[in-house]
């Protein structure tokens, strides 16, 4: 038996590094599709970076994606490329909409084209239900996105649904909640958290400057999440799951946990900011994921509490070694 190949977008993202991980231990050929820029960062991928195989090509432009396609010639492709921080897609609205929104339907026409037997899962988010019509929200909860980035998951979420029915393709959509991991990026709350709070405990820090802490989130771990995304395509027929832990948390919680594990008052620190407060705020997200439990037998195993954890040790470790690999510079 041959050996199953993948293609996926944004694979050196938060999401793309964990997926790959987990489909090299499938046994699979992996490949990940990289955009040409100035600079390339392959930081999350480089402890697999001899075990997969990079291929050139943008969301942007629909020739280099059925290029790429011809050449990984996959069985899978999974689309985690987009503009995915919130907050800049207000800054970058136009942007946000040709990655996140036609940059889907230019990897579906590219499918259609190339070999339209692929099976494809698609990134939805969470961030669709925006002003959310209902608690829980599930796979039928109507969507109300409140932002440019909301929006544009929305258009990629139905166009996938568009495929699947127009073509008899093999499309899934996850909606995933928040999900994190000591890999998600500086920008986003969690990380700004427990790496903040790691500077603080070593001395290098003294404050804490954060938006809405009432903003609650229903976060997971990415690694839990990534594996989700594998059984949807395992399935003999094609379908949306949410993806969620089933519990919510605000953003004082999670600062909380954060400072609570280094000994240390969080008030003391914590300062807000209103250039942090989001233009339309999403208050409260929290997931039911129990379709995806019963029809691909998918639940989450990192809790809340110790993904925090997680995410601090590992900060702490990092900045300990920077520190580290400073003083032997100066010797």
């Amino acid at each position: 038996m041959s050996q199953k190949k993948v293609l996926i977008t944004g694979i050196t993202g938060q999401d793309g590094s964990y997926l790959a991980e987990f489909l090299l231990s499938k046994g699979y050929e992996v490949f990940g599709l990289v955009r040409r820029t100035s600079i390339l960062n392959f930081e999350r991928i480089k402890h697999i970076q001899d075990r997969i195989k990079l291929i050139s090509g943008d969301l942007l432009d629909q020739n280099s994606l059925m290029n790429a396609i011809k050449e990984s010639n996959p069985e899978e492709i999974y689309n985690l490329a987009a503009q995915s921080f919130v907050p800049a897609s207000w800054k970058q609205p136009v942007f946000t909409g040709e990655a996140t929104a036609l940059g889907v339907a230019r990897m579906l026409e590219a499918i259609r084209a190339v070999n339209p037997k692929i099976k494809f899962y698609q990134a939805s988010s969470s961030e669709m239900f925006g002003k959310v019509r209902e608690v829980p929200q599930t796979e039928k909860t109507q969507f109300y996105p409140r932002s440019p980035y909301g929006v544009a998951k929305l258009y990629g979420h139905w166009i996938t649904i568009n495929y699947r029915e127009s073509y008899n393709m093999f499309c899934c959509s996850g909606i995933l909640f928040n999900h994190e991991s000591p890999k998600r990026g500086l920008e986003f709350v969690t990380r700004k958290v427990t790496n903040t709070v790691a500077k603080i405990k070593l001395g290098l820090a003294n404050e804490l400057r954060l938006g809405n802490l009432d903003a609650k989130r229903d976060w997971g771990f990415a690694g839990d999440y990534v594996r989700a995304m594998w059984l949807m395509l395992q399935q003999n027929e094609p379908d949306d799951y949410v993806i969620s832990t089933g519990a919510t948390y605000s953003v004082k919680d999670l600062v909380q946990i954060a400072f609570d594990y280094v000994n240390l008052n969080w008030k003391e620190y914590v300062l807000i900011d209103p250039k942090f407060i989001r233009p339309a705020e999403v208050k409260l997200l929290l997931g039911d994921s129990s379709k995806a439990l019963k029809k691909i037998g998918w639940k989450p195993e990192v809790s809340f509490e110790e993904l925090i954890k997680m995410m601090v040790d590992t900060d702490l470790e990092i900045i300990k070694n920077d520190i580290h690999l400073l003083n032997l510079n100066k010797k």
